[in-house]
Formats: structure tokens, C-alpha cells, sequence
């Protein structure tokens, strides 16, 4: 498939003729510099977007959950607490209060309304939603943006603990060390480059490829 942004005469195509196969469980980290499409690509996989030619499709029992770095999928008037319950009635408090603990969110923390969480603190709700959605597809657009070291572990912890599929963005290099074991690199050309390999790896052969 190919990717491309803007209207009319500012249409841009970012990625164009790219072949992809995703295996169950990969854990897939998306590299880049700024403006190539790597959130792009997340959009377009999750219908957001339409794409400029090509298509895609999953498998039979993929069901996916999308993370867009605004956050703007939580309700600012909710609690933390029934931004979890609302959506999973069925679950006692005592339940959805210790999926929220294993984000790290605990005590009162969890009755503030999302419009005074910190950023690193609606992340870690948007992160229990998505993680008792259901689904074995986890899509995360730059999911350690602004987070202090406490939320970074939080989800750190939580997508590698987790035993489907995931497919990030992220500048953060040590996030990428600690979950990733695939990466696919977008160049400014519109080229794709698959390592199938951790980033270590990836560094390792980047490097013998320019020395």
C-alpha cells in the first residue's frame, strides 16, 4: 500500500509500494525521523486516513485497540476509576482498582476526573482501557511523549507483559531496547527498511552497513 497527506497540489505521498506481513505476538517498533509517517501509517491501518493505493487486511481473530498521542479518546469529566468501569460494568471496584494499581495508579488518584491527570496519568488509563478491550492488537502513537520516569516504567512494563501484538512510535530508545523485536524503518524517500531483529541489533547493522 501507499501513504500520502494533505489536500489537492499539497498532497504528499510519504510511503509508497510498502509490502508488510505481521506474525502473531510480534512486538514491532515503527523508526523514523519527523514528517516520513510513522503516525501515518497507524492511521491508515486503523481507517483514519485513506490510503493513496493498495490496501491491507487482518486476520481472522485480530481485534485492535488504537492509542493516538493526544488522548483524546478519554472524557475529561470522568473519573479515572469510570473511565474503566463505565466502559466494563460487569467488573467489581476492587477489580478495575487493581488493574489501575498495576499502572500505578492507586488511592485517591483514581477518583480525580481525567482533566487533572497529568500526562503520564491519562496514558496509564488509556493504556487499562485499551488493555481490557479485549483486544491482541495494541497500536500506540508515541506512547512515552511528556511521561515522567514512573509512567514510562508503568507502560515499559505493561507491553511487555503483554502476549499479543503491538506496534509502536517512539523517539524513546530505551523504550524501543525494552520492547521491541522487530523494527521497521521509514526513510525520507518513502523507502521501508524490516530488521527483524531488537534495536541493538538493528544499531549493530546500521552501523557495519556505514562502516
Amino acid at each position: 500500500m501507499s501513504i500520502a497527506v494533505g489536500e489537492g497540489e499539497g498532497r504528499k505521498v510519504l510511503c509508497r509500494g510498502m509490502r508488510l506481513d505481521v506474525m502473531r505476538g510480534e512486538k514491532i517498533a515503527i523508526i523514523g525521523p519527523n514528517g516520513v509517517g510513522k503516525s501515518s501509517l497507524l492511521k491508515a491501518i486503523q481507517e483514519l486516513i485513506p490510503l493513496e493505493e493498495g490496501h491491507f487486511e487482518w486476520g481472522q481473530k485480530v481485534k485492535t485497540t488504537y492509542y493516538e498521542q493526544e488522548n483524546r479518546q478519554l472524557h475529561p469529566e470522568k473519573t479515572a476509576i469510570n473511565e474503566i468501569w463505565d466502559r466494563f460494568p460487569n467488573l467489581y471496584e476492587v477489580q478495575v482498582r487493581s488493574i489501575l494499581g498495576q499502572v500505578l495508579l492507586s488511592g485517591d488518584d483514581v477518583y480525580k476526573p481525567v482533566s487533572v491527570l497529568s500526562g503520564g496519568e491519562k496514558v496509564r488509563v488509556m493504556l487499562s482501557r485499551m488493555m481490557l478491550s479485549g483486544a491482541n492488537f495494541l497500536m500506540l502513537d508515541q506512547p512515552t511523549n511528556h511521561l515522567d520516569l514512573e509512567s514510562i516504567t508503568a507502560v515499559n512494563n505493561a507491553l511487555i507483559n503483554f502476549p499479543g501484538n503491538v506496534i509502536f512510535t517512539s523517539q524513546d530508545h530505551q523504550f524501543i531496547t525494552t520492547i521491541a523485536d522487530r523494527i521497521i524503518e521509514i526513510k525520507p524517500d518513502g523507502t521501508i527498511a524490516d530488521y527483524y531483529c531488537g534495536y541493538e541489533d538493528y544499531l549493530e547493522k546500521i552501523r557495519a552497513q556505514e562502516g
